[in-house]
């Protein structure tokens, strides 16, 4: 599925065999921002389930395993950089395939220019520049320049990002390993500042707050996963291409389980619920007034880790943006200018430019209605990705509909798994729809249309996509004639 043009005769796709299975793992790992995700939902979080938080973030894994699955299966029958794009098109038409193509883009361009000011914002605490953290001038200034520094390196080509990413996921989990085990540390010899709390096994016990606290929990949880699966979008430019990207999206979510678990227990042991609570509006900062308590001199560690994790996905979540866009526009679902590939450095350098210039508009003029605007355009976010991984579940089940019943392994793996990983994120995506139709539950706290203005934001990039989808079919109708498939018992090697 690597073939395309740049204007010229000869055809010219993505550099195949650029990474390996560790280089596709490390891409996954920070395309979830791990510190940032963690820092920004933990107080919440034990606002609502108090010492249950671990065991809330365990419960949030099941879901994101589950769809990895699929994604592991569907990327073995078609490698292809678009993913859910390519897979949902394969599996039940081009209508709800563009639709699943259109909200993974869309995300990138959502939470791109948030991740650099993070990143510009923790950089400039870290060595001690907090009067020109706090300048809006200054640190849009610095966050626009960074992603156009991070899109360069991803233009200049994929070893050169795994470069990059294998120094900062180093550097991340080394500093919050530190700081997990200073926290732990402290707890057991009796010598924190905070009101701390003996860690226990049934933190571990997700029901243990109630039911209602869990769905809140829930909702804030699942989507600290997300981005695991920019390593199968790198699916054309990797080793044994059906099964290498596949693994890495899987392994990804298992090593964020263990990292996110741990980093809980000892952020709730060391802190108390109250300590988390009373900040739970901090969010990422939280992990700043943090590691004062914890680290003392050397809470810089932590602002370096966050500042890190952005940095990182900040460069790493362009990838599914700027693949998916490739892929839509070689099978002609998009313009086909989209479709560029640098004749030098075997990147999809259109797109990419493309979904970095979006971006920054989109950062620049949220910011100028506020910063709060800028927060619920982000969690606008959780509804696109609800969606599209809720609909690539379904793709796998649908496409392997004649393989389902020839093992119970394929029954379990191929259908139920994803299946249920499809019904619990639509259920989270419903779950969530109500929650944002209360202003108050907004970062804003005001009324758009009667109604919150995250779920407004979801609603008009909703009603864009759709006239887009309807302009590209007026366009040109080759992709829209294209019709679903289905895995036949003998094609697709399990």
């Amino acid at each position: 599925m690597n073939r395309e043009t740049t204007g010229g005769d000869a055809p010219l796709g993505l550099k195949a065999g650029a990474i390996g299975f560790v280089d596709a793992l490390v891409i996954g790992l920070n395309s979830t921002s791990p510190a940032y995700s963690l820092a920004a939902v933990i107080g919440p979080v034990v606002a609502l389930v108090g010492v249950h938080a671990p065991g809330v973030i365990l419960a949030s894994f099941v879901p994101m395993l589950l769809i990895a699955a699929a994604f592991f299966y569907l990327n073995k029958a078609d490698q292809d950089c678009g993913t859910t794009f390519s897979w949902v098109t394969r599996a039940m038409g081009p209508w709800a395939g563009w639709l699943g193509g259109w909200a993974v883009t869309m995300t990138g361009v959502l939470v791109v220019g948030s991740l650099a000011d993070v990143a510009v914002s923790f950089g400039l605490l870290t060595i001690g520049l907090d009067s020109w953290a706090e300048n809006d001038m200054i640190r849009q200034g610095m966050s626009v320049l960074l992603i156009l520094v991070m899109t360069a390196i991803c233009v200049i080509g994929t070893e050169a990002s795994v470069r990059v990413q294998n120094v900062l996921v180093i550097t991340q989990v080394a500093c919050l390993l530190v700081f997990a085990a200073v926290s732990l540390y402290r707890v057991y010899r009796g010598t924190t500042s905070l009101d701390s709390l003996r860690p226990a096994a049934n933190w571990l016990n997700p029901l243990g707050s109630g039911g209602a606290a869990l769905t809140g929990g829930l909702l804030l949880c699942v989507f600290i996963y997300w981005g695991w699966e920019s390593a199968v979008n790198l699916t054309e430019e990797a080793e044994d291409s059906a099964t290498t990207p596949g693994k890495a999206g899987v392994w990804s979510t298992i090593v964020l389980l263990l990292t996110y678990v741990s980093v809980a227990f000892a952020v709730v042991a060391y802190a108390g619920t109250s300590f988390l609570t009373n900040n739970a509006g901090e969010e990422e900062r939280l992990f700043a007034l943090l590691a004062e308590h914890v680290m003392g001199g050397w809470d810089w560690l932590v602002l370096l880790a966050v500042a890190i994790s952005a940095l990182a996905s900040t460069q790493t979540t362009i990838i599914p943006a700027s693949r998916t866009v490739l892929s839509m526009a070689r099978r002609q679902a998009l313009p086909s200018y989209f479709a560029g590939i640098h004749p030098r450095f075997r990147t999809p350098h259109t797109s990419t430019w493309w979904v970095a210039a979006v971006a920054i508009i989109w950062y620049l003029v949220v910011n100028q209605i506020s910063v709060n605007a800028l927060f619920d355009s982000l969690t606008a976010l959780s509804l696109l990705i609800s969606f599209y991984y809720a609909l690539t579940g379904i793709a796998c089940v649908i496409y392997y509909r004649r393989k389902l019943t020839e093992s119970i392994r394929n029954f379990l793996l191929i259908g139920l798994g994803p299946l249920t990983g499809s019904v619990l994120l639509a259920w989270l995506l419903f779950e969530s729809i109500a929650d944002m139709s209360d202003p108050k539950n907004s970062s804003l706290g005001t009324s758009w249309f009667g109604l919150g203005p995250p779920l407004v934001i979801g609603i008009a990039i909703t009603i864009t996509g759709v006239a887009t989808m309807l302009l590209c079919r007026l366009a040109s109708a080759t992709y829209w004639a294209e019709r679903p498939a289905v895995a036949e018992i003998e094609s697709v090697s399990l």
